[in-house]
């Protein structure tokens, strides 16, 4: 009855709030919150109270109106930015790509770059600068002149010197591949030719960005500023919702791009109450909480390697499949990702809760 596109969990959800999920079987601990979607957890108060008041005036008022949460949302996300320009809001991720794959197209000529193991949505644009050849074969062609580069810098730099690039799609942190953070020397290389030669940036912050890495943006961790800044998951607050942030840019025209339902009313309630909600405080809990995970990962005899950046982080392990299901007996949901475990955890987790967490994850190797 249901496109089969999904493996989800043999569960029933009850209700679910914060980490916590009540299903038939029990409460289980959420590891990764929605895939990175719900940055204050499940059934946020302030979040449910924006919602309820926003419902209750409207649901839809199409794209001939203009809602006041649009403008106040677009300046924190520009204030967030570091810089002045404008956003286009739209349903998802993928389709923020897509839009900004056509600014790109419109204000520039040549080759759109990307990186192996970057994962940047599965619409047909969006897919085309995804990396993973299992995911982009079966539905070929797909937009050419997309060209793939290993993360290194003397491959970025030839492939600059023998073509024309007209953007550079980059995913500083991969989260797809198992968060897997990009060298910062490539990351310095991207932005000294891009000032040189002219090409644009895209920063996809689709699931590192919104305080997730300790940082508003992902791309803060690194020398880079990028033209535009894609971005979805959390910045919904957990109803569908994408943002390109144009910085310094207006490429599109009347007419140019648009959409039924975007940006939805309220939805933009949601990603408004949580969003005007991300200060330094909570950046400076998300890098202890973040640290203090990643440290007590590292002590697991199961794990192999940890990477990441504050409350984003993937653990290599022989065998993730069998550590999902031996954490799925102790009632911890697990994310497994290009291989290996991805924990990405509501920002306002606590350190207790990190300890619960992790004392079940201790199951030997």
């Amino acid at each position: 009855m249901i496109s089969r596109v999904y493996s989800p969990f043999p569960l029933r959800i009850v209700s679910a709030h914060g980490i916590n999920i009540k299903t038939e079987q029990g409460e289980f601990l959420d590891t990764f919150a929605g895939i990175g979607v719900l940055a204050f957890g499940h059934s946020d108060v302030a979040t449910v109270e924006a919602v309820t008041s926003k419902i209750k005036r409207f649901s839809h008022t199409s794209n001939y109106f203009i809602d006041e949460d649009a403008i106040s949302l677009s300046e924190k996300l520009l204030h967030f930015s570091r810089s002045k320009g404008e956003v286009y809001f739209s349903n998802s991720g993928t389709e923020a790509t897509e839009a900004a794959i056509k600014a790109v197209r419109k204000l520039r000529s040549g080759k759109l770059v990307s990186f192996e193991g970057n994962f940047h949505g599965r619409t047909m644009g969006a897919l085309s600068l995804t990396h993973s050849e299992k995911l982009r074969k079966p539905f070929e062609p797909l937009l050419q002149d997309v060209l793939f580069l290993p993360k290194r810098v003397e491959d970025f730099e030839r492939a600059v010197r023998e073509e024309e690039i007209a953007a550079v799609f980059v995913e500083t942190i991969q989260g797809n591949s198992g968060v897997l953070p990009y060298p910062a020397d490539l990351v310095r290389t991207i932005e000294g030719l891009r000032r040189d030669k002219g090409f644009l940036v895209v920063a996809d912050e689709i699931q590192s960005g919104l305080c997730r890495t300790g940082e508003y943006f992902g791309y803060h961790n690194y020398e880079i500023e990028p033209d535009m800044v894609i971005l979805g998951k959390a910045v919904g607050g957990g109803l569908p919702l994408g943002a390109v942030v144009f910085r310094g840019l207006s490429p599109f025209a009347l007419g140019d791009h648009g959409s039924t339902f975007a940006p939805n009313p309220i939805s933009l309630a949601a990603g408004l109450s949580v969003v005007s909600r991300m200060n330094y405080d909570l950046l400076e809990s998300v890098r202890i909480c973040g640290a203090q995970l990643m440290e007590n990962l590292k002590r697991l005899p199961w794990a192999k390697e940890v990477s990441g950046m504050g409350l984003m982080i993937g653990v290599s392990t022989e065998d993730p499949d069998k550590v999902k299901s031996l954490a799925f007996e102790r009632r911890v949901l697990l994310n497994v990702t290009g291989g290996r475990i991805r924990f990405l955890p509501a920002l306002n987790i606590t350190i207790e809760e990190i300890n619960e967490i992790t004392e079940r994850l201790d199951f030997g190797g």
